[in-house]
């Protein structure tokens, strides 16, 4: 048997979808530009595409490329420059004792309901809080890059497992960490997607990675307010990643 060609990342092509409604901003419609191989785009060539302002769902990798509109902006933050402020340290101090577990990405209906109960709380009416097994299978477990699933939950009382608090999809690259998506307990005040944003921080760090990459802000949209608030952070605009 001939072995398998090594992937060129020249050989990528890119083409646009037809528009969609947006998920961010009420009233607009949204494009993506696609990137195709006819080979898997495993983690070399996704280094590179994330550091143009790519992004993956799934096994799908896209960037947005709307006819009117720039909002979307690739945020990272740099991981050695980073410093907490007084309300992530608070969030951090909350949930300190909560046991964290990586492994591969796998179903669990546990992680499933804690999905589906997320969307609905958070996203409801976004067509995410409707999704069956197989939508949220493809979306968070079909990976073609390093990707790990990490469980957090509440210490064990007794022999069991202590409670499902939060499941985080996070991929690894050469110079960063993404974080693919992060669901949690929905119930409000806890900080749970802050705290979450902490913890990858810090693996970022005792892994000796550069950036950790939260896929996109939007100025004007509540959502991702959040994400702007991790300081110093760069932002990728006009092909160029620049501090902010």
């Amino acid at each position: 048997m001939n072995p398998r060609p090594t992937f060129n990342p020249d050989l990528l092509e890119f083409y646009a979808t037809s528009t969609y409604p947006c998920s961010y901003l009420e009233g607009r419609t949204a494009r993506s530009q696609v990137a195709s191989s006819g080979w898997p785009i495993g983690d070399a060539p996704y280094a590179l595409l994330i550091e143009q302002g790519f992004r993956r769902s799934g096994t799908y990798i896209y960037r947005p490329h709307c006819d009117d509109c720039q909002a979307c902006t690739s945020i990272r933050i740099p991981v050695a420059a980073f410093q907490a402020n007084r309300s992530q340290q608070r969030a951090w101090s909350q949930h300190a004792d909560l046991l964290s577990s990586a492994s591969a990405p796998w179903f669990s209906e546990e992680h499933f309901a804690l999905y589906s109960r997320y969307q609905k709380a958070r996203h409801g009416g976004g067509g995410m809080d409707h999704d069956d097994a197989e939508q949220y299978a493809n979306f968070l477990l079909s990976s073609q890059v390093s990707t790990r699933l990490v469980e957090f939950r509440s210490p064990a009382t007794g022999e069991l497992p202590g409670p499902l608090r939060m499941v985080s999809i996070i991929d690894q690259l050469e110079q960063g960490l993404s974080a693919v998506y992060t669901f949690y307990d929905p119930e409000p005040g806890l900080s749970l997607g802050t705290f979450n944003v902490l913890w990858q921080i810090r693996l970022a760090r005792a892994m000796r990675l550069k950036y950790l990459y939260l896929g996109y802000w939007i100025k004007d949209c509540n959502k991702m307010a959040y994400k702007s608030r991790f300081q110093p952070h760069e932002l990728y605009r006009n092909g160029v990643w620049t501090a902010s």
